[in-house]
């Protein structure tokens, strides 16, 4: 299971409505990126970094503001219960991994301005809260780069890159945009 959650609506500038994964800027204090991926789940839903179990980081990705986003993955206790700060998230949710590898409620644009590859989409119904989410761009991207890695599953759709050995595809990408500054 993926947690992931709804930006506030209200209170937010920037990411307001999304669904997206904790996670923010580095802050002096922070060590590394793991100390801030475990700093910002605190803040956004409460998760205690000691019930995390880091995995790995994976490989730095470009976001559509231009910045460097390194994904932290780790494991967490499906006993867990979010508490979400109400100036950051207004809703928490899990999606099973698996659901990111499969066509149904997958959808996808080609040829979207400034994108290499298809725009992946996901509709996600809730089946405790009955809530409806869209999961998109970047948050789907690493969804389904984390599906295919954990569970050695080739996608049922065409996802743009290697899904067995993604590094050499997100590398071009980093490098063509570090190229134009």
């Amino acid at each position: 299971m993926i947690p992931a959650s709804r930006s506030h609506l209200s209170l937010l500038r920037t990411s307001a409505g999304e669904v997206c994964f904790p996670g923010g800027k580095r802050e002096p204090s922070d060590q590394d990126d793991v100390d801030t991926a475990l700093r910002e789940a605190q803040e956004e839903i409460g998760l205690p970094p000691d019930d995390v179990q880091v995995v790995c980081t994976l490989f730095p990705i470009i976001n559509k503001s231009g910045l460097l986003v390194t994904p932290v993955v780790g494991f967490i206790e499906e006993s867990f219960c979010p508490n979400p700060n109400p100036a950051e998230v207004s809703a928490v949710f899990t999606v099973p991994l698996d659901f990111f590898t499969s066509q149904k409620d997958h959808y996808a644009a080609h040829g979207a301005a400034g994108l290499v590859g298809p725009l992946h989409s996901f509709h996600f119904v809730d089946p405790d809260s009955r809530g409806q989410y869209h999961i998109w761009g970047l948050t789907a991207m690493l969804a389904i780069l984390v599906a295919a890695l954990a569970l050695r599953k080739k996608p049922e759709f065409d996802v743009g890159f290697d899904s067995e050995d993604p590094l050499s595809f997100f590398q071009q990408i980093l490098h063509r945009r570090l190229n134009k500054l």
